[in-house]
């Protein structure tokens, strides 16, 4: 008997063998149809169903051939390998940044997630991809250990102009940064004005700068000197529901901030 890693070997070798059980494993498919869809030859074709038939992952029934029940495991097992393997390449540049002691969802969430990193001709492109998501959204919730003053511009301008709802939650001292500067700060009091806008402080720790544009989750992903090193954002609701839990759990904890504190 072959041993898992020779199976699995097998089929890695092989996008043909790949691609025609997963086509199986959908439905019935002639020897044709297989041919048609995976590029193969006919001879390539006809050694890949032996070799699936002797491994008893599919049967042939009225002249077509379907994936038994372990060939559906076996297809449905290696996809979800490659899927990981897709996810640790995408993720190993930035990994060592993520806030992994806060994140509660599998990070195979995260497949389909942008990066996006700063680089010599754009050396704020993290910045300005939360800023065009801020730009297009009509709800923005924000959870922060911090709050530029790019963010910080384009919330007022929409949320005074009756463009968008915000409530953000920060950590004492992102609000006591923006204070004591005094562009910044009557930006935030024009902020605290608007009726769309709420914004609540706390003493306890943020361990991350997160936003909730809509239905995408964004993150700045800084390492541990405080440097931005890149940011990531994604729609899975599984993310979503992950910065809803966390963002209601910051605010019931916060207190409204008032202008006094300004």
């Amino acid at each position: 008997m072959e041993s898992a890693l020779d199976e699995i070997e097998f089929l890695a070798l092989s996008q043909n063998r790949v691609d025609a059980l997963r086509y199986l494993a959908e439905r019935p498919h002639s020897r044709r149809e297989l041919v048609e869809r995976t590029g193969a030859s006919q001879p390539t074709m006809g050694r890949i169903l032996s070799d699936f038939e002797d491994r008893s992952w599919l049967v042939r029934e009225d002249g077509a051939y379907r994936a038994t029940v372990t060939g559906e495991l076996v297809s449905r097992g290696f996809d979800g390998l490659v899927d990981i393997l897709d996810t640790d390449a995408k993720l190993r540049p930035v990994v060592e940044w993520l806030p992994t002691d806060a994140i509660t969802f599998d990070l195979e969430h995260l497949t389909g997630a942008t990066i996006t990193t700063p680089s010599q001709v754009r050396p704020n492109a993290p910045v300005k991809r939360a800023v065009s998501l801020l730009s297009e959204a009509e709800d923005v919730r924000i959870f922060s250990y911090a709050f530029n003053e790019q963010n910080l511009d384009i919330v007022r301008e929409r949320t005074a102009a009756g463009d968008q709802r915000f409530e953000g939650v920060f950590s004492a001292d992102a609000i006591d940064a923006l204070a004591h500067d005094s562009q910044l700060r009557e930006q935030l009091r024009d902020l605290l004005d608007a009726d769309a806008a709420a914004v609540r402080i706390t003493d306890e720790p943020i361990p991350m700068a997160a936003t909730i544009a809509d239905a995408t989750v964004h993150l700045f992903l800084r390492d541990d000197n405080g440097i931005l090193q890149a940011s990531i954002d994604v729609t899975e609701p599984e993310v979503l529901a992950w910065a809803d839990e966390l963002f209601e759990r910051y605010w019931e904890a916060a207190e409204p901030l008032d202008l006094d504190r300004l």
